[in-house]
């Protein structure tokens, strides 16, 4: 863990981490499909599981362990298995059914934790655990994608129902920043790829509990953008 850090950051990343969890919860228990449904709670273990050992590994210095190594030991544990059930999900006939299941207004409800990760990045700035460029104050826009989701989830999707268009355009918005912060991320955290933050690099995702940001949270928006942009474009 991160030494000399104000509690109330750890602590409130560690709320954003549970809400998130919440918010996808409440997207699978409203979903359309009776198989989604019927496995909800063991996809919730799952998912509770997984952060266990996310934490476990943190605590246990297995990512901050030889950060010299290639490529890096997050990459390995904590970043791939999602992506790659994301993709797994994508191809298979029962997770494309899960995946047209999901309710689009929960799906950009869930942009909302955008908004305190991105004010607890900030924070980390300031105490010297992560570069500028990582927050609005530098190349990092992410946190429009959660001041605006509210707005789009009730205006465009509760109140109207032709704005598939403005939806699906929005959705692009918010995947291409999403896909900005996390390159600048990577290429900032101490590993052989860095390219910024020399002076204050991006320590903090190594540390728990932040190594849930690029393990989980990250996951999630991600999943949550391609599922909204595959059923759009299927409209």
């Amino acid at each position: 863990m991160l030494e000399n850090l104000p509690i109330y950051i750890p602590v409130t990343f560690g709320l954003t981490t549970i809400v998130t969890l919440f918010l996808f919860h409440r997207m699978l228990a409203n979903s359309k499909s009776p198989y989604t449904k019927k496995h909800l709670v063991t996809i919730t273990i799952v998912l509770i599981v997984w952060l266990i050992i996310q934490a476990v590994l943190t605590l246990k210095d297995v990512y901050n362990f030889e950060t010299d190594s290639f490529p890096p030991t997050i990459l390995l544990f904590g970043i791939l298995p999602p992506l790659l059930t994301i993709i797994i999900l994508f191809l298979t006939e029962k997770g494309k059914q899960l995946i047209d299941s999901l309710p689009l207004t929960n799906i950009t409800y869930l942009n909302m934790v955008r908004i305190p990760v991105e004010i607890v990045l900030f924070w980390l700035f300031l105490n010297k655990t992560v570069p500028e460029l990582m927050t609005f104050q530098g190349r990092n826009f992410d946190i429009i994608a959660g001041i605006t989701a509210p707005i789009v989830a009730y205006f465009w999707i509760v109140k109207e129902k032709n704005n598939r268009k403005k939806i699906l355009i929005w959705n692009f918005i918010g995947l291409g920043l999403l896909i900005n912060i996390v390159i600048n991320a990577f290429l900032s955290a101490p590993t052989p790829v860095q390219q910024f933050g020399s002076e204050q690099p991006n320590i903090a995702i190594l540390n728990f509990p932040f190594s849930w940001l690029p393990t989980f949270i990250v996951p999630v928006i991600l999943f949550g953008h391609l599922v909204s942009i595959r059923q759009l474009v299927k409209e």
